[in-house]
């Protein structure tokens, strides 16, 4: 399948230097660092990741996928941004289940569009126009209002500042256009949460490590899960990066959830 020609492309606006949050003078510093640290990672693993996935949630990683594309509910019309689209789990599964008319497919790291291309060419688009572009989620190459439906995936918690990123997502959607995310959240039954928590600190760097053998990179992943914000943070900060209707599901006990908001009119 041939990716989206350049007519197909959403408008571009010039790109504009990262701002460091207000009031931080070594805010830029701290965020590049981090961004640094998250693409190396990425780029590390990017081979094997889709097959860590796979075996680390059981194959239930398929369910959230579903779950996503039921809340996208993309018509032909949907004009789709995919930030932080990885190897394309996200944007393929709309492919399968719900078409939309173009996806613009974008990750801060190469090596996982490279993955993603690898799959397009195998037919995981289905006939979709996918387009492909490397973009940090905090300072969209996008011009106001250019989608109407933005999708991200397990990125939020590797933003450096998140809060700017979904400040961004709130920019590209068209008025009416909808946000939704899939995010490891925070179990709400006590026992389970517990149990989960067991599951995190031994289970995932001995899984990583074994499929990529980089369980560093993967201890680093652990922490950011364990790290995360709880469901009702992330929703409270979704409204307050302007967004309406703010609504999310938990999934396999809370595990992960789905969040969607809207842009207003």
């Amino acid at each position: 399948m041939a990716a989206a020609s350049a007519r197909d492309k959403p408008a571009a606006r010039p790109a504009a230097s990262l701002e460091p949050d207000a009031g931080a003078g070594g805010a830029a510093g701290a965020a590049d660092r981090h961004g640094r640290r998250v693409r190396a990672i990425f780029s590390e693993i990017a081979g094997r990741y889709d097959l860590f996935n796979a075996l680390a949630s059981f194959g239930i990683y398929r369910r959230w996928l579903a779950a996503v594309a039921r809340a996208c509910a993309c018509s032909p019309t949907d004009r789709v941004l995919d930030v932080a689209g990885g190897t394309g789990d996200v944007a393929f599964e709309l492919c399968r289940a719900c078409p939309p008319g173009s996806i613009e497919l974008t990750d801060f790291t190469p090596a996982m569009l490279d993955v993603a291309r690898e799959r397009q060419a195998a037919g995981a688009a289905r006939g979709v126009p996918v387009s492909y572009a490397t973009v940090d989620a905090h300072d969209l190459p996008y011009e106001d209002g250019a989608f109407t439906l933005v999708t991200c995936a397990y990125g939020l918690r590797n933003f450096s500042r998140r809060t700017r990123a979904m400040a961004e997502a709130h920019r590209v959607l068209a008025p009416g256009g909808r946000y939704v995310v899939l995010e490891f959240a925070t179990p709400p039954n006590p026992v389970w949460r517990a149990l989960y928590r067991v599951y995190l600190n031994v289970a995932i760097p001995l899984i990583g490590g074994a499929v990529t053998g980089d369980r560093a990179g993967f201890a680093y992943l652990r922490d950011s899960i364990k790290r995360f914000p709880p469901q009702e943070r992330i929703a409270q900060e979704l409204r307050e990066a302007g967004f309406a209707q703010v609504t999310y599901k938990n999934l396999t006990g809370g595990i992960v959830a789905v969040y969607t908001a809207v842009r207003g009119a």
